[in-house]
């Protein structure tokens, strides 16, 4: 959804009955009055009230009741909490503007008099037409039921007058929990605690004789605005000369008959024949090249469909016009879509990453994405194999569940057996998608029964069955690494307790391990054989989740180093390791080779998986031993003559990395950067690890542009020194290759549209959006070095990152 549009439901098309919770009463009772024993009131009983309470619920709509009156089930002690579902059988469609929902608190422990504790009484609409969602508190009225009447004499709302500090965060907290106000961890806790001071204080003073009911009201997915069944009239209310009133328009969005009707005629077949010699003039042409030059995430005007559409014919030869022309088809209108796909088949052939635009939510015609489908063949396995994980969430997109797609990547894996192994992982993790379930299974299926139809000819070794069983035995192996990280976490105590019991494992129990009877694929690398665990180079990481190192014997006599994780979701780790490589690959074919690492992740499941581990250091632990990056350097790659004391080898190594890494991030708007997750090998490559932040978001306040620490820029010996002038060139250089080969990326993020990675699911459309924004696609390349350079000076200028890394530091030692 964009950003200038509002979804809504309209109340009477929701044929569904109304419902809510009785969460709390909140408060304390008044205590009961005591008599002496000539029955004479002498005030109020010292000793706090207990009480058996129930909440009456009636609907009224314009001020009459509606239906039979609901209660709750009786609830005794000095606090009540019901939280108890009430359906009523009046639904959303056969409510007014004016419907009521009046709530009466009984006590049934005393006499009639005194068992009216209060009511409150709340309109289902507010005064914009909404209606109310999520947890509402309403204000009781000691000793009256609640009243219907319109307007009611026990609203439940306390007035805007009388509202103080906790009713106002109440307000934002319910707007909070439904995800209008976005989730910051380190500043919600702090918030969470300076609310929780502030309801003490306010309990403590003059309102703490109030009593409040807490009752929580359905959500929606969109708002809900009422409108009445029949035609849409509103009846008019007097307006003041400067009110401001909003008009709910369900027209909204629809399609203005008068222009769909222009469009028609002058798209008529009957201008086929004039159409076909239409050359475009000057103006025509700078228009055309401008509209092909737009990111795939653009939407087209009408005008400029139509302009596309009348030159259709003499665009033919230029292949990037193909997925703009595609986009300005009427594809409800029959015959036009049999001419645009006709015209297809006879287009220039376009390149793979614009086939990957095709296979997009935005088409769905089933020739088209088979026609982008035919275009994938081009491409060689170690393409195609940058690609597979969003080709496997493209799969949410097709019309059916063996669609062209699915049977095109069965069949390629059937040729290389990374490409199946890689497959059969990324359509398992999607499993436990109910919505989608069906359709990765059937993909899995395909795989399976195809593979094991493979005759030993096929494959040039090994037959299906046996092929099959190699990519059933990973399964198997994580499995047992799970349950080996269950029984370890439960082991009380430190973790050297944790690392005996682990290699004990490995040596007893579990011993099997230590040597496979047959070797197992490694699924990050199924072209690597393993033949064991060696359990005295397994080990744990010091962290909540006691992640494993461990080592496996290869069958060529090498060993192998992975790190596992259990219960953490590794897809969006996985999602941004594979575009690292994606963008490594793209630099070194433009030679320019930055020195990145980047490292093998698989998720293995929604909250397991596996990743390559790189021997390295944290920058935290490499300057709080040797104080700066370059004493660290100079332990490893000595050299009097060169930089810094340094081989110039080195120095150069860590510069073009903290380029690449630089441009990578600020690109994919990694968050959470500080100097436990950027890590320096011997060689002097720096990498980033621990990706749970991107597309901008960011658990600290005020984040850089860039990732670049000013430790990273004293190692280059300042930013008036020629390395530095260097790393920036360096810089620029990356960037705007990487800008060349936008829309591949904006395509691949687009197909990961409907996936489940936390930081794209959640708003997939401002996410793209997001980062297209980083390619600044309307600056040439001239402009867009200077761009980048003043983006430089003000990361490496900013003030609050250090303050926040100090604390940072503070946090870990104190840990």
């Amino acid at each position: 959804m964009s950003g200038n549009e509002f979804r809504f439901f309209l109340s009477c098309d929701i044929n569904l009955p109304v419902t809510f919770r009785i969460d709390r009463l909140e408060g304390t009772l008044q205590p009961l009055k005591s008599l002496n024993s000539d029955g004479v009131d002498i005030g109020y009983a010292a000793e706090e009230r207990r009480g058996e309470l129930f909440v009456e619920c009636t609907l009224y709509i314009d001020g009459a009741p509606f239906g039979l009156p609901m209660q709750t089930r009786l609830e005794s002690g000095q606090s009540f909490s019901w939280s108890e579902l009430i359906t009523l059988s009046t639904k959303y469609r056969d409510l007014t503007a004016h419907s009521q929902l009046l709530f009466t608190v009984w006590d049934v422990s005393c006499c009639k008099e005194e068992g009216l504790i209060g009511g409150a009484t709340i309109l289902l609409f507010n005064n914009k037409k909404q209606l109310r969602t999520g947890k509402q508190k309403l204000r009781l009225w000691l000793g009256k039921e609640a009243d219907g009447a319109f307007p009611s004499s026990t609203p439940g709302k306390v007035p805007r007058h009388e509202r103080g500090e906790l009713e106002r965060l109440e307000k934002l907290m319910n707007k909070y929990e439904r995800g209008q106000i976005p989730r910051v961890d380190w500043l919600d806790r702090l918030t969470f605690k300076a609310m929780e001071k502030i309801k003490d204080r306010e309990s403590c003073g003059s309102r703490s004789s109030q009593l409040y009911l807490v009752v929580d009201f359905c959500s929606f997915e969109h708002q809900v605005v009422f409108q009445e069944s029949g035609p849409n009239v509103f009846l008019p209310s007097p307006i003041g000369a400067n009110e401001l009133v909003t008009v709910w328009d369900p027209e909204v969005g629809k399609i203005n008959p008068s222009e769909h009707k222009q469009i028609k005629l002058a798209r008529s077949l009957t201008r086929d024949i004039i159409d076909r010699d239409l050359k475009p003039s000057s103006n025509e042409r700078k228009a055309i090249h401008w509209i092909l030059k737009y990111p795939p995430t653009r939407t087209l005007s009408g005008e400029e469909k139509q302009l596309l559409w009348k030159f259709r014919f003499s665009l033919m030869a230029e292949k990037k016009a193909l997925t703009k022309f595609l986009r300005c088809v009427e594809w409800s209108d029959v015959q036009e879509a049999k001419q645009a796909i006709e015209l297809m088949g006879r287009w220039e052939m376009i390149d793979v990453c614009d086939a990957l635009e095709l296979l997009s939510p935005v088409f769905e015609s089933e020739e088209v994405r088979a026609y982008a489908v035919s275009v994938l063949e081009r491409a060689d396995d170690d393409e195609l194999q940058c690609y597979l994980l969003q080709l496997v969430q493209a799969l949410r997109f097709e019309r059916s569940d063996r669609s062209c797609l699915s049977h095109f990547l069965v069949k390629r894996s059937l040729r290389n057996i990374e490409l199946a192994s890689f497959l059969r992982w990324y359509v398992a993790v999607e499993l436990h998608d109910p919505a989608y379930a069906k359709r990765f299974y059937s993909t899995y299926e395909m795989l399976e029964e195809n593979m094991l139809k493979l005759s030993a000819a096929d494959t040039g070794g090994e037959d299906g069955f046996k092929l099959w069983q190699s990519l059933v035995r990973e399964t198997e192996l994580t499995a047992q690494l799970c349950s080996i990280m269950r029984d370890v976490r439960n082991v009380r105590g430190g973790t050297q307790k944790k690392m005996q019991k682990l290699r004990q494992l490995l040596s007893g129990l579990l011993s099997e391990l230590t040597y496979f009877e047959e070797p197992i694929r490694l699924p990050l690398h199924p072209k690597v054989l393993i033949t064991g665990i060696v359990p005295n180079e397994c080990g744990l990481f010091k962290s909540a989740l006691h992640p494993l190192r461990l080592t496996f014997r290869t069958s060529t006599g090498e060993s192998c180093k992975i790190i596992f994780k259990k219960g953490d979701d590794m897809r969006q780790d996985q999602l941004v390791i594979q575009m690292v490589s994606l963008m490594d690959r793209l630099l070194k074919l433009e030679n320019l080779d930055l020195y990145l690492t980047p490292y093998r992740v698989l998720a293995t499941g929604q909250d397991e998986g596996m990743m390559e581990f790189i021997p390295s250091r944290s920058l935290a632990q490499i300057l709080s031993e040797n104080r700066t990056i370059i004493s660290f350097l100079q332990k490893f790659h000595p050299d009097e003559d060169g930089p810094f004391g340094i081989t110039a080898t080195c120095l150069e190594t860590f510069i073009k990395s903290c380029a690449g890494y630089s441009v990578i991030t600020y690109i994919l708007g990694v968050g959470d950067r500080h100097l436990d997750n950027l890590l320096l090998r011997d060689d002097g490559r720096l990498f980033h690890v621990d990706f749970g932040f991107i597309l901008g978001r960011d658990p600290k306040p005020f984040p850089p542009p860039m990732k670049l620490c000013k430790e990273m820029v004293e190692a280059m010996g300042g930013a008036e020194s020629p390395y530095y002038t260097r790393f920036k060139s360096y810089c620029c250089e990356a960037y705007n290759i990487l800008r060349k080969s936008s829309n591949l990326i904006l395509n691949l993020f687009h197909l990961m549209a409907g996936s489940n990675i936390p930081d794209i699911a959640s708003d997939p459309e401002k996410g793209i959006l997001k980062l297209q924004e980083k390619f600044r696609l309307d600056l040439d390349d001239e402009a867009s070095i200077h761009f980048f350079q003043d983006l430089i000076n003000d990361s490496v200028s900013a003030l609050f990152p250090q303050m926040v890394e100090t604390i940072h530091r503070w946090a870990q030692y104190w840990r």
